[in-house]
Order: structure tokens, then sequence, then C-alpha cells
């Protein structure tokens, strides 16, 4: 009797080992061995429908992941592969609602994600196709590059797509600024990175200054200045009331918004800053140096003047006064680089005292859509310190009255 309980006992401790051990043998086995471990082990039979599935034995992965569900209901992945059973069997809707369900369970279930991307937007349900690829985006970068193609794509080809996009980069998600940067590496991303600007101005999240800059450049690269020229009017960044921006220096050069706005130029020979003016206090004003020797640009910035008649105007002053200054303002036409206007003979007479002048230029119908005014060196032939400064800068069309103050002309 003893020895027939030793064995029962015996038994017993056999059996909850292998009660204890099992299932984690059964998480390492193949699903088929898994099975046979561990029948009663709802995730053991979810791995197996995956494996049926995967073998496009789909009948076999419905039944499984059913019975998967049966002890575990809210198993998000058996779940998954029911749907997608279903799917394959024919039955489209039915796996819909499952994978929705499953989707909305696990926002780390990718498949599900993916399958509801590519059945909404058969549906042309642009909405809730982002809204799964917008999930897929945040969890996994390495996704970028699909789901920035399917952004794209479907919005050059549906304008309906477009708004749809906007209304997801409103919410600042992790991946909006590389896929604006994909935007302007595609061969057919400027009109969609153009609209999304014009869309997304009047939402709580519009185009950042690095964003509109980054849009300007790019296109400035590529010759898009009637695009340029469009974006500035429907955003008003800047603002368009004047032809030439922060003409009193007003604004820290780091507060602008390239490229409309100065540059700050240094170079061997040449030295600028935007400093304070020693003559009048609290003014803000361009100042430059220069060796008379070097040749480069001082200051720039780029405008989008039509064609016809202007004058620049302003106030200087030199710090070393001399008859030939050998500095002058030029207009470049962007693009062709053609020369509009200046710098001829430079500035001439300086005065230590602020005193204005005035410079008259015409804009040219043809391929001079945006130019650049440039503060430019005129080299002599030997070195000589020189150093002045600039201020109250604008541009007036030459139907608006010029300033009574008396001015030097430079032609």
């Amino acid at each position: 009797m003893r020895e027939a309980l030793s064995y029962a006992l015996m038994a017993g401790a056999v059996w909850l080992g292998w009660e204890i051990i099992k299932t984690p043998l059964a998480d390492r086995s193949p699903p088929a061995l898994a099975v046979r471990l561990a029948p009663g082990s709802p995730e053991v039979l979810r791995r197996a429908a995956e494996a049926e599935l995967l073998a496009e034995r789909f009948e076999n992965a419905q039944a499984l992941s059913t019975e998967s569900l049966s002890r575990a209901p809210f198993n998000a992945r058996a779940l998954r592969v029911r749907g997608l059973a279903e799917a394959r069997l024919g039955d489209t809707d039915r796996a819909d609602e499952m994978l929705t369900l499953a989707g909305n369970w696990s926002l780390r279930d990718d498949p599900a994600h993916a399958w509801l991307v590519e059945n909404r937007l058969r549906r042309g349900d642009y909405r809730s196709a982002f809204a799964h690829a917008d999930t897929l985006a945040r969890r996994r970068s390495d996704l970028y590059p699909s789901v920035f193609r399917l952004f794209t794509a479907a919005a050059v080809q549906d304008p309906r797509a477009l708004p749809v996009i906007a209304e997801l980069l409103s919410r600042n998600p992790p991946w909006r600024l590389a896929f604006l940067e994909h935007l302007h590496e595609a061969e057919n991303g400027a009109p969609v990175v153009g609209g999304l600007a014009v869309a997304l101005e009047p939402t709580d999240a519009p185009f950042s200054a690095y964003e509109l800059q980054r849009l300007y450049t790019a296109w400035l690269a590529a010759g898009r200045f009637e695009g340029i020229l469009e974006i500035r009017h429907r955003l008003g960044r800047p603002p368009v009331n004047f032809l030439l921006q922060n003409g009193d220096f007003s604004t820290k050069i780091e507060d602008q918004l390239p490229p409309f706005g100065w540059t700050v130029e240094t170079g061997a020979g040449m030295g600028t800053a935007v400093v304070e003016d020693d003559l009048r206090a609290e003014n803000q004003a361009f100042r430059l140096e220069y060796d008379g020797f070097a040749s480069g640009v001082f200051t720039r910035q780029l405008l989008l003047l039509s064609p016809g008649a202007y004058r620049l105007e302003g106030e200087w002053r030199a710090e070393t006064p001399r008859p030939e200054m050998q500095i002058g303002w030029q207009i470049v036409c962007a693009g062709t680089g053609a020369v509009v206007s200046g710098p001829g003979s430079g500035l001439r007479n300086g005065s230590a005292e602020w005193s204005r002048f005035r410079q008259s230029f015409s804009v040219p119908r043809e391929n001079c859509q945006a130019q650049w005014l440039q503060l430019v060196a005129v080299p002599g032939d030997r070195r000589t310190t020189i150093a002045a400064w600039f201020d109250k800068l604008q541009i007036y069309s030459s139907s608006t009255p010029a300033s009574r103050v008396p001015a030097s002309a430079v032609e």
C-alpha cells in the first residue's frame, strides 16, 4: 500500500513538474509540437493559428484562432489572425470588424493596422486609412518611407487626401518633420508641401519658421519663384506690405525668415554686423568694415518684385569719409545672375553724418521673377581702411513720390 502511494505521489510530482515546464517549453517549440504539448494554452493555439495562416491553410487558422479566443477572449493577436483568415476566406466585412477591434485593443498590432490601411483605401476612406498609417508611423520609423510614399501619392492623385494629411500634421506627430523633408526630396512633392503650408496656416500648428524657411530655400534652389510668391501672399509670412524686409534692422538677424531678410557675410578683408548706432542711441544699424581690395557681398536679401521701375532709398554714413567709398548696392536677377542695377562707381562723397541716398532701377519682364538686393565691394588696386553704416532702407515703386529729404543719387 505504501509502495502504491509512493508511486502515486511520484507520478503526481512528475505531472505537476510537467505542467510547470510545458508552457515555456511549448512557447519555444514549433507550433505543431506546441499544440501537442499544451493543447489548452491560448497562446500556443494563437501561434499555431499564425503558422497556419502563413502556410495559407486559412480554415485551420480560422479554427485555431477561434479556439484561442474561446480561452482568452481579449487576445488581440489571436483576433488579428482570425480577422486575416476571414479576409482570405472572402468575408472582408467580418474581417474589417475583427481587425478594427484588434487594432483598437493593441496599437502595437502592426499587421492589423497594415491590413486596415489597405482595406480602407480600397473604400476611399482616407481619414480611417491614414489614421492607421499614423499609428504605424508613430511606432516604427523604418516604415516612414512606405507611409510617406502612400501619403504623397494620395495627395497628388486625389485632392480629398490633402486635408486629411493636414489634419494629422496639425497634431504634430513625431514623423511630421521627416515627412516634410521627404516631400522636398520627392519628385512630385512640391505641390503637396505647398498645399500643406496653406492648409495648416489657420490651425494651431502652422508651419514653423524652420519649416517655412526650408520650403522657401528649397523652392528658391529649384527656381520655383512663382510658388514662393504665392505661398508668401497666402500666408503673409513675411508680410507683403513692404517690398524690402527689415530695412531698419530692428529685427535680429536670427529672428528673420530667410531668404527674406538680411544676411551677414564675412570673409577675408570684409567684416559686417548689425550693432547699435554710436550716433543715435538705441538704434540698430548695419555696419561694415572693408580693406578696399577684396571682392564679395557684405549683405543681401531676396526680393520678389514685379516687372517695372523702382528706387531704393535709405540712409548711410561713412565712418571713414572718402571721395570714393568702393562699395555699392546691386540688384541681380535670381537664377540667371543678370545684373539689373549697380554697383557703378559706388556711393560717393561719404559724410560722417547720416544722409540719404537714392538708387533707381528697373526689373525686366523676362527671366527675372525674383531678385537679390546686395551690398557689394568695388575693389581698388590697393588696400585701405573703409567703414560705413546703413539704415532705414526701403524700396518703392517709381509711382510713389520720392522723399523730400535731399538724397545723393546713385545710378
